[in-house]
């Protein structure tokens, strides 16, 4: 394994590291010792993640001197509610974090996002530390600073933007994520190369069974290249105001997948964002902003990787309607004056927003690729393992 990559997250006096490399958690003690103002921290982690990844943690922080407490919370997405909130928030108050110190958050996306948006109210603010241990979150969720809990209404409404003050992408992590939970973060790595970088999307085409099937170099390479096509994102467009709703490609349509399925096991976020990626495409190829080509190409790709790549895969699908999943969408973070705002692509690694996208054209799209109810003899719900 070559030597972990370092890329900058430029935000002037607010920038900080991020890490990408085998062995990070072994080493995290000395990485996090010179950013703490004292040798205090809080872990706060979920019950799967704690069986593998607490105790080398832990060790860490001992061997620099570092005094620590725990916080040890279920898992899955209904963490990120406001009863969830509550516990984090009482639980670091609990443990006396004080504003100038710092909270680590060990795990995946749910806990990145619920302990991120805990650090940005408690207090009034309380600095944190990423330590991804999924590949969605080490591509994605952990870098940026958008933090946020679930509503009834729809995926990440309530938030802050708070930016971490280091992340460390442990490649080691990934050796015990579940293969779905792996594959899932795999959509968001091949979001990047579909949003803008077409060489990155073909490396993805040629490496990208590899890397799923466990080639340590090629996944820290992915997700070195993914963070810094987040970081420079992120340092030009810090509050998503231009440039960096671009990273939403695939997600209207994912957020409203989820919300269909209850945020459930059903249907995992980046098995969403798959999903939404083609219909993005799809969509494109239809208003004639791309070759319709693509999206066949995307498709494949995303199906050849394990992921579910249309909405006839999606477990429950026939019950669906366009109706409610459009409803779902005029929810999304992104709407402008009633409007619905698109990611879409006008070429492969060329992605656009676009605000003038009528229902009509939603609807008939979702029409047309929902499957028909199973007793109708329509398309088999692929079952992820």
């Amino acid at each position: 394994m070559s030597q972990p990559h370092r890329i900058r997250v430029e935000l002037g006096q607010r920038g900080y590291d991020i890490h990408v490399g085998a062995g990070l958690i072994a080493n995290a003690g000395q990485l996090i010792a010179p950013i703490l103002r004292r040798p205090f921290t809080v872990i706060v982690t979920d019950e799967n993640v704690a069986r593998h990844r607490l105790a080398p943690l832990q060790a860490a922080l001992d061997g620099a001197g570092i005094r620590h407490e725990t916080v040890i919370l279920a898992p899955g997405e209904g963490q990120k509610s406001f009863a969830g909130l509550e516990r984090v928030c009482d639980a670091l108050l609990a443990h006396k974090v004080e504003r100038r110190d710092h909270v680590i958050a060990l795990g995946g996306g749910v806990i990145g996002d619920l302990v991120g948006f805990a650090c940005s109210i408690l207090r009034r603010g309380v600095d944190f530390i990423q330590i991804p241990t999924s590949l969605l979150a080490q591509v994605d969720s952990s870098v940026g600073g958008k933090t946020a809990i679930n509503s009834p209404y729809g995926k990440n409404l309530i938030g802050a933007f708070h930016q971490p003050r280091l992340v460390l992408a442990d490649i080691d992590a990934l050796d015990t994520l579940p293969p779905r939970e792996l594959r899932a973060g795999y959509a968001e790595v091949v979001k990047y190369g579909l949003l803008g970088d077409a060489g990155f999307y073909a490396w993805l085409e040629t490496n990208g069974a590899a890397l799923l099937a466990g080639d340590k170099a090629l996944r820290a390479e992915a997700v070195a290249r993914c963070c810094a096509h987040k970081a420079r994102i992120v340092a030009a467009d810090e509050r998503e105001e231009g440039e960096r709703a671009l990273l939403n490609l695939g997600h209207t349509f994912g957020h409203a997948l989820e919300a269909e399925t209850g945020y459930s096991a059903r249907l995992l976020h980046g098995e969403g964002v798959a999903v939404g990626m083609v219909l993005a495409f799809q969509l494109s190829g239809r208003l004639g902003l791309c070759d319709a080509a693509l999206a066949p190409r995307v498709q494949a790709h995303l199906r050849q990787s394990g992921l579910p790549a249309g909405l006839a895969d999606v477990d429950g699908a026939s019950g669906f309607s366009a109706e409610t999943l459009l409803h779902h969408m005029q929810q999304d973070k992104k709407v402008q004056d009633g409007k619905l705002v698109f990611i879409l692509a006008e070429a492969l690694g060329h992605a656009v927003q676009r605000n003038d996208v009528t229902a009509p054209a939603v609807l008939a799209l979702l029409r047309d690729e929902l499957p028909q109810a199973a007793s109708d003899g329509g398309p088999t719900m692929l079952r992820q393992a």
